[in-house]
């Protein structure tokens, strides 16, 4: 039916249209002005997560050692470490610096490429735009890993002296601290670290699978080579190289674990039956049911369960049905209110494991509670806690909140990823930010130099975009000072399994 309208008429309705546009927009104006006043934490619906994810791997080229590309993007930074390895004969150099100083080390590096191709393999998908910057991500650490295992059955896990590396403040650009090489191998094994360097080749090879399918194979390849050398040669490598990683990257939590979570990748990169056998003989000696819910670069127990779960859940492998009541164990750990719940919030909600770089925790686990609940989600199933049914959108919903506490919902308003929301941490611990960098200081700046930087009150001057930080502690306090490592130095391995969460929240909002 045709609507028609007399000139008359036609004023009257634009009268009463625009009233009702004025209206709506003052009740909503004054529905907003309350809800600030009511609401200090900031509304999650204000998040934009497509930011944060492009942040979050943007995050990365600040960490990078070697000879930087063309299409760097944090250009504050230049090369460094182009000499790394030399005194071994062997090539080192590329890889990336931990946190917020010049050492890399084998076994962190090793569990950021893990969880960065993990976050590409479960949410890349979701990624868009920022897929080849997070495979690009991936393939700093692989190439460098690659190097470090390109002997066989030797690996070299670290290179620089972290104890005299500490005794300087300086940029990566100018460190002329030692450059000391550590290795394993069979008569100084690291099962731990190796089997860690196998996860990490063998997940990227799943990431590169589609897209550079001589590189995945290249991957595959050395990922069983090494996988095979740590199973043979067994022990924690902070036995013998304690003097240098301890108390540094202690294997703290032994190596069983890391041999679970080197056969779980394995199996999931190969498709070869013997990785299944190897699993399930050896599982149980491995640790595959125990207790301890941390998950981080030293212990990966809970996210060998994960991973294994989805076997089982996705892939219909009976014989791994227990993993999916390992997992839900770890899942009923973090549920307030349930018998099974053995995890600490912060007065404001966030999961506090320990006072040093706790967020590792949070990112880790809401990686964890999105990638769980996408396979429980694809076999219809759920987390039962005795009287409590734990559904997918509940693990989320955890998830979620935990992310946005991290970019600023919280009793400070303070976002702990720096460059994002309007007000983040300002003097975090890390020499490159905190110092001038070579374009506004080309003249070096020697080792005690620096340290005026690290005790200065003023904020860095160098913004090391993307970087999350330690975070508040369990009151959720943070004083943002510099020499605080525990709670203002960044990480890579606090960032990776933030990507995939990311990725996930932003593609889920409507944002990618």
């Amino acid at each position: 039916m045709a609507l028609c309208f007399s000139s008359s008429s036609l004023h009257f309705f634009f009268l009463c249209f625009f009233l009702f546009l004025f209206l709506s927009f003052s009740s909503a104006f004054a529905s907003g002005f309350n809800q600030s006043n009511h609401h200090p934490h900031r509304s999650a619906a204000n998040h934009n997560y497509r930011e944060a994810l492009s942040k979050s791997i943007l995050f990365f080229e600040g960490q990078r050692s070697g000879r930087l590309p063309p299409n760097q993007r944090l250009a504050w930074r230049r090369d460094s470490g182009l000499t790394d390895g030399a005194d071994m004969h062997v090539d080192l150099v590329g890889g990336y610096y931990d946190a917020g100083d010049n050492v890399k080390f084998g076994f962190p590096m090793a569990f950021t490429a893990s969880m960065l191709a993990w976050s590409v393999i479960e949410f890349g998908g979701m990624m868009k735009g920022e897929l080849q910057h997070a495979r690009e991500a991936v393939r700093w650490a692989t190439d460098y890993l690659l190097k470090a295992t390109d002997q066989p059955e030797t690996i070299y896990v670290q290179v620089g002296d972290a104890n005299k590396d500490h005794a300087c403040w300086e940029r990566p650009e100018d460190m002329d601290t030692p450059r000391t090489v550590l290795k394993i191998d069979s008569s100084n094994p690291g099962s731990d670290v190796a089997a860690e360097t196998a996860a990490a080749l063998a997940a990227a090879s799943v990431v590169f699978r589609g897209c550079d399918p001589v590189y995945s194979r290249v991957l595959r390849k050395r990922a069983i080579q090494v996988f095979a050398f740590a199973n043979k040669y067994r022990g924690p490598y902070s036995n013998g190289l304690k003097s240098f990683v301890c108390p540094f990257y202690c294997s703290y939590s032994g190596y069983q674990d890391e041999l679970l979570w080197g056969a779980a990748w394995l199996h999931r990169a190969t498709k070869n039956p013997a990785y299944l056998t190897y699993i399930q003989v050896n599982g149980q000696t491995l640790g595959a049911d125990e207790s301890d819910n941390t998950f981080g670069w030293d212990n990966k127990h809970v996210g060998a369960r994960i991973l294994l779960s989805k076997a089982f859940l996705v892939q219909n492998l009976k014989s791994l049905h227990d993993y999916k009541g390992h997992a839900d164990n770890f899942i009923c750990s973090l549920i307030p209110g349930t018998s099974f719940s053995q995890t600490q919030y912060t007065p404001g909600g966030l999961l506090f494991k320990m006072s040093d770089s706790n967020m590792q925790y949070v990112t880790s686990t809401s990686f964890l509670l999105l990638t769980y609940a996408k396979y429980l989600t694809f076999s219809s199933k759920v987390v039962s806690c005795g009287d409590v049914t734990v559904t997918p959108p509940k693990l989320r919903a955890i998830a979620k909140r935990q992310v946005d506490y991290l970019l600023g919902d919280n009793p400070l308003q303070m976002s702990y990823m720096v460059g994002y929301g309007p007000r983040y941490p300002q003097r975090i611990h890390h020499r490159g930010s905190s110092l001038p960098s070579v374009s506004e200081h080309p003249e070096r700046i020697p080792c005690s130099a620096g340290f005026e930087a690290l005790t200065s009150p003023a904020p860095n001057p160098n913004v090391l975009v993307g970087a999350v930080i330690g975070g508040p502690d369990a009151q959720d306090r943070f004083p943002d000072e510099r020499s605080d490592y525990a709670q203002s130095e960044p990480a890579t391995y606090i960032n990776a399994p933030l990507v995939g969460a990311l990725a996930y929240l932003a593609h889920s909002s409507g944002q990618l």
